[in-house]
């Protein structure tokens, strides 16, 4: 049986997670599937797929081949476009991450716009508060919103976000006085490991980064979950501020002690290196860049004095 198409039928099965579903995308019969995966296996010494009557999982093997088949198929449609003259045109799937709160205010509206410019174009969209080893996972492009270390990956930075310290106006009129980092120990404070460390917050005083120890009421894992209960008056929140722009805004929550915050935090759009990037991924990037720039421009909140 042909290498390439059972490594096809392999990464659908692993993506469907079924092998009649695979077999529908493939326009395959089930048996057929199944035989292109046995195949697959005996050819290779290994298992892929732990198979019961309920369900079906990669084994640690077939996670491994998976990335490796995901990398392998990427250079294979590449070079065909390229043989074919038509290495611009945008085609095929493409998997974005995301962090989630960023994922559900920008990327998902961004991307589901540029699938109606790019009809050819399927996408998977992962939301996620950690960050995704692009390469490993078979991520074409990560949203990463950091001070990015040095490494092999391509990166187009699309704009910025800021640090901000909010409150309820109605937790702040009952609450003890707060007018530097040391006054904090005083006051309320949630966290959530999604937003800041939960033992204490970084700030800069005089210039200079300090850190402002706290003892947290309530640590949630869920950004949006602390920034409700923010807005609810239950104490300070740490946050950027693309999260809080609504709230700020609309006056449910306010910031408080600005001049105190670090830097801005660079936003980027991540990608693996190839020797060409692929259609799909230089048609999001070029599609992406501005309008992520635009977006983070609206959403960008004036440093109070």
């Amino acid at each position: 049986m042909d290498r390439l198409h059972t490594m096809q039928v392999f990464v659908a099965v692993a993506d469907a997670g079924n092998f009649a579903r695979a077999g529908a995308k493939l326009n395959l019969s089930p048996p057929a599937v199944t035989r292109a995966v046995s195949s697959l296996e005996e050819r290779l010494g290994v298992r892929l797929f732990n198979r019961t009557t309920r369900s079906l999982s990669l084994t640690e093997a077939g996670e491994d081949y998976l990335s490796e088949c995901r990398r392998l198929l990427e250079d294979i449609e590449g070079v065909e476009q390229i043989v074919r003259g038509r290495a611009a045109t945008a085609s095929g799937h493409l998997r974005v991450t995301a962090p989630v709160t960023f994922g559900r205010k920008c990327t998902t509206p961004l991307l589901s716009d540029f699938l109606d410019v790019h009809p050819q174009i399927t996408a998977t969209l992962l939301c996620l508060d950690r960050v995704v080893d692009i390469v490993e996972e078979g991520i074409d492009i990560a949203v990463r919103i950091a001070h990015l270390p040095d490494s092999t990956l391509l990166a187009r930075r699309v704009g910025h976000v800021r640090q901000v310290l909010v409150a309820s106006p109605d937790y702040l009129d009952m609450a003890p006085k707060l007018e530097t980092p040391g006054d904090l120990e005083s006051h309320r404070t949630i966290t959530t490991t999604a937003l800041a460390h939960a033992g204490n917050w970084r700030l800069v005083l005089d210039g200079k980064p300090c850190t402002a120890a706290i003892r947290p009421r309530l640590d949630v894992n869920d950004a949006a979950a602390v920034i409700t209960e923010a807005e609810r008056g239950g104490g300070l929140v740490m946050a950027l501020s693309y999260m809080v722009e609504d709230a700020v805004r609309a006056g449910r929550l306010k910031l408080v002690l600005d001049r105190f915050m670090p830097d801005p935090v660079p936003v980027s759009l991540v990608y693996p290196p190839t020797r060409k990037v692929s259609g799909k991924v230089r048609a999001f990037v070029d599609f992406a860049a501005p309008r992520l720039a635009e977006r983070l421009g609206e959403m960008e909140l004036a440093r109070e004095v």
